[in-house]
């Protein structure tokens, strides 16, 4: 498998290269989680075959959805046993995905009382942050919280925005990532959701101690919860002789109100955190905007805003933590 896409008019288009045997229309096949019957096949100048041999990349119609990129294709006797085949794999998919999601991570909450019974030795910790002289002052502070029932081990320190890479280092060493003055990416956001890591950003250096310590003495009983609200993509830049700047955006995700938090995130850095001056749609005041909308946005007191900014809409609340 080369490429997969979907086509408005033709459906699943699959471009794959045939490795071995020979490739017919008619046949049944089977790549991954998805399967069908080839349909036709166009090769690179587009004109219509009925055969493709070894060496040779054609364009194939008739699966039922889109494949990943790397699957390898298979043509197998009929229709049923590619059913069959397609089906099993989608069961290990899906068996795989509800291990991960239910396995345990670590998470600062539960530090304490997995030390206490022994089950934990070492806190692993992927650290980022926006410039490297804030890096090199968290991890002089890090060394200094105690750590006589946990030591504590920085397995990664970079700058720059938190990644996917960064989130499945993490669910592999069973570590916690902590970011300073940084938020997760897109891609790496939805990464953690799905492996349970546990992603905690913070804009003050001592607060990220002080949890850490209260964690490790098992008393991290009160927490900042942060509701995301809603983000918007910064499209264009508008001028304007009464207000200045207008961020032109499109929410991508949930809904921004005109009263809530706001941070700007430019490549996974956290630039501003503030309140908006306006929030408008059509020239007209608003106090919310709805997911797939477009809408004029002035930051108050901030005017230095990029095209491909970020503009994350939240809300915090205290709540108590018990621990188990």
């Amino acid at each position: 498998m080369i490429e997969s896409k979907l086509d408005p008019g033709r459906g699943p288009v699959v471009s794959v290269l045939v490795n071995r045997g020979t490739l017919r229309v008619g046949d049944s096949v089977v790549a991954g989680a998805v399967w069908g019957k080839v349909r036709a096949m166009h090769d690179y100048l587009g004109a219509k075959v009925d055969v493709a041999t070894p060496g040779m990349p054609v364009e194939v119609l008739g699966f039922d959805g889109v494949c990943e990129a790397g699957e390898y294709v298979t043509a197998v006797e009929n229709d049923r046993r590619a059913r069959q085949m397609a089906q099993e794999k989608l069961n290990r998919l899906k068996a795989e995905t509800i291990a991960r999601r239910s396995a345990r991570k670590v998470t600062l909450e539960e530090i304490f009382d997995r030390a206490q019974t022994g089950d934990l030795k070492e806190l692993n910790i992927v650290l980022k942050s926006d410039v490297a002289g804030s890096l090199e002052a968290l991890q002089d502070e890090i060394a200094k919280v105690p750590q006589e029932q946990v030591s504590i081990n920085i397995i990664r320190a970079q700058t720059g925005g938190i990644t996917e890479s960064d989130v499945m280092l993490a669910s592999a060493s069973n570590a916690v990532i902590i970011g300073f003055n940084v938020r997760p990416l897109s891609d790496a956001r939805r990464s953690a959701q799905i492996e349970g890591v546990d992603v905690r950003s913070y804009s003050v250096i001592y607060k990220i101690t002080e949890d850490l310590r209260n964690a490790m003495e098992g008393m991290l009983d009160t927490v900042e919860v942060e509701e995301a609200l809603g983000e918007a993509e910064v499209k264009e830049i508008f001028k304007a002789s009464k207000v200045g700047k207008i961020a032109g955006c499109v929410v991508t995700e949930g809904r921004i109100t005109r009263d809530g938090q706001v941070r700007l995130v430019r490549e996974g850095t956290v630039i501003w955190t503030g309140k908006l001056d306006s929030l408008r749609r059509f020239k007209d005041a608003v106090q919310t905007v709805e997911e797939g909308q477009d809408c004029g946005i002035v930051l108050a007191g901030y005017a230095d805003v990029k095209v491909g900014d970020v503009l994350e809409f939240f809300s915090t609340k205290q709540v108590e933590q018990t621990l188990s």
